[in-house]
């Protein structure tokens, strides 16, 4: 059995202790990888702390290069990577792959942003009492940040967060999802090789209550950046202090097709917006509005393009829906369904669970008061529901407590701004699917959906602090 290490203290440890990781498809044991404790994560925090000044010292070119070269290494290990993401995630392969390159880009832009990080001048002469003074700012690291990120994508929630610490001149402790930590062992192993200084990184793998508990409450970071559910969100922020914290939290994303929307276009972005990675994405499409003039035609199209869609191992080239991440998600999803079911919902196709493995699912019939569509659902179902109006549709579209990304689907320009206005969200895509995001884009939600943004410009800006300096020339 193959045992992976963890990286404290600039070096792989073996704690002694480890944790099962199993690929969700049939459970089978991939690996082991050693499991940190209490006592394990208070020496990785000490050691980053203490040698912060050595990722301070790094110049913006060594910085830059860095992450330029991490981000060659990812597209070389193309591959492996893919292979490790869809064994542990139960990520369909083509998915897979589309994750890494997106990664190696995550860097990329990274390292743009390493290069010109900046301050700017400051025109003190515009007050009164400014006169004869000369100012600017300048952005410095915080020092050292903690990361703590999900399963769903894990390389490349993973590079949001590492590669703009590194941008930045800050230390990273890590603590990937303990369902799928063999792809941050790979890209530590990459940093690395990229020429990361040891005591840039530390990888933590264990328990939430007690690695996690350990980061948020520790006085040494000055930095959690989370991506999670909102439940956990929130006690982070209640337990971090003065901290910085930046919460990427959950969704329930809702898409509006209206009357004049173009049905071919959109109908295949829905299925892949909806199901890709079995819908275990925080902009995972989980509400479809559509207008009551074309309704019928819609979920008629929409429907059978979800029956045709290939579910199973996620290492079958052809499928696109593989399993959940865990047979217990499953049978919750399973449960929600069923419970729309008695509360008046039909299910259009799908709904039928095998392990791990739901099939693609389409609830017609659904409405707000339902789990299926007022909570995050997490997994490979979609609900429809049809309107009268765009202001209609706009309202029962915020009538949630989340606010991620939208979408609209219109022909019209008017209708467009109408709903970029009014959606309480954080980003809209229009004629585009929700699910919707390139890695240099600002991301981030209002409501329960999270604090801050991320995205390599605006994460490093998250994790730098503005220092002011004044020159008195009299």
């Amino acid at each position: 059995m193959e045992k992976k290490k963890l990286f404290i203290e600039g070096k792989w440890v073996d704690t002694g202790k480890y944790i099962d990781v199993r690929n969700p498809y049939d459970n089978s044991l991939i690996a082991q990888i050693s499991m940190a404790d209490a006592e394990w994560t208070d020496r990785g925090i000490d050691f980053a702390y203490s040698n912060r000044s050595i990722m301070a010292s790094l110049t913006a070119k060594e910085r830059g290069d860095i992450l330029n070269k991490a981000s060659l290494l990812i597209k070389e290990n193309l591959d492996d990577l893919a292979i490790t993401i869809a064994r542990e995630s139960g990520k369909a392969l083509r998915f897979a792959k589309g994750e890494v390159l997106r990664s190696s880009e995550t860097f990329q832009f990274a390292a743009d942003e390493a290069r010109r990080l900046s301050g700017e001048l400051i025109p003190l002469d515009a007050a009164a009492t400014g006169k004869n003074r000369f100012g600017y700012y300048k952005r410095y690291p915080l020092g050292v940040i903690g990361a703590i990120t999900p399963f769903n994508f894990p390389l490349n929630l993973v590079s949001h967060k590492v590669a703009p610490a590194i941008a930045a001149g800050n230390c990273i402790v890590l603590k990937p999802a303990s369902t799928t930590p063999l792809t941050a062992v790979k890209l530590v192993e990459i940093l690395l090789e990229a020429g990361l200084p040891k005591e840039g990184i530390t990888l933590l793998v264990g328990s939430g209550s007690s690695v996690g508990n350990r980061m948020v409450e520790s006085d040494r970071l000055a930095m959690i950046s989370f991506t999670g559910s909102p439940e956990v969100g929130l006690e982070i922020k209640r337990k971090a202090g003065m901290k910085k914290v930046t919460l990427e939290l959950g969704n329930n994303s809702a898409v509006i097709i209206h009357k004049d929307a173009d049905i071919a276009s959109a109908l295949p972005k829905c299925v892949v917006g909806g199901f890709a990675n079995s819908g275990q994405v925080c902009i995972s499409i989980q509400r479809i509005y559509v207008h009551r003039e074309i309704y019928d035609l819609f979920t008629s199209q929409f429907v059978e393009a979800v029956k045709n869609t290939s579910y199973g191992s996620q290492l079958d080239e052809n499928v696109v829906v593989g399993p959940m991440i865990e047979e217990k998600e499953a049978i919750r999803v399973e449960e929600w369904i069923n419970e729309a079911v008695n509360q008046g919902a039909r299910i259009a196709c799908g709904g039928k669970r095998n392990g791990a493995l739901l099939e693609p699912t389409v609830l017609l019939d659904t409405n707000e008061t339902m789990k299926v569509v007022s909570e995050e659902i997490f997994g490979p179902v979609v609900c429809l529901m049809k309107y009268d109006t765009l202001e209609e549709a706009i309202e029962k579209a915020n009538n949630s407590k989340y606010g991620l990304q939208a979408g609209i689907f219109t022909k019209d320009i008017k209708s467009a701004f109408d709903a970029i206005d009014k959606l309480e969200v954080g980003g809209v895509m229009v004629n585009d699917m929700p699910t919707f995001r390139v890695d240099q884009m600002p991301y981030g939600g209002v409501k329960l959906s999270g604090t801050g943004r991320e995205g390599p410009k605006f994460a490093v800006e998250e994790m730098t602090e503005i220092k002011t300096v004044v020159f008195n020339l009299e």
